[in-house]
């Protein structure tokens, strides 16, 4: 299913949805200074627009399931729908912790700690923040955790 964070390019590839490109078009860059307030401000319009996009696919969700009752007579079609659903409930699931983390980059926003990473206290790319607004760590330092976790799971 198709959500409503994509957006289809002119060769109809699908992209992710320019959630604050702003109506003055501006988009942060390095030749300013890291995380003033006009980069906070795009990044939490970006997470609010994320945010609320989420909530209107869920609240579409929510009405079809309402709406629409397993109807099917045939058990093949009935367990083919049962799970679409149940991919659906899940995506909707991972969207409901997806909110949390938006939650907490805005709180972090909010205490001047957004854009540098959790582990080291360095900036995090401009780039990464904007492919990934809840971003907590550098690349390196997300890399380093993730090399850490799958040892401690092969032990």
């Amino acid at each position: 299913m198709a959500t409503v964070l994509e957006r289809a390019d002119e060769h109809g590839k699908q992209l992710p949805a320019a959630a604050n490109d702003g109506d003055d078009g501006y988009r942060p860059h390095n030749d300013e200074p890291f995380m003033n307030p006009r980069q906070q401000e795009y990044f939490r319009e970006k997470l609010l627009a994320w945010k609320d996009a989420i909530f209107r696919e869920a609240a579409g969700t929510l009405n079809q399931l309402q709406t629409d009752s397993l109807r099917e007579a045939d058990l093949t079609d009935r367990a083919s729908s049962e799970t679409d659903w149940s991919i659906e409930l899940r995506t909707r699931d991972r969207q409901r912790k997806l909110i949390a983390k938006i939650d907490a980059a805005m709180r972090r926003i909010d205490e001047g700690e957004y854009g540098y990473c959790e582990v080291t206290g360095e900036p995090i790319s401009l780039g990464r923040l904007e492919a990934r607004p809840i971003a907590t760590m550098t690349v390196e330092a997300q890399e380093r955790h993730e090399r850490n976790e799958k040892v401690s799971r092969e032990e």
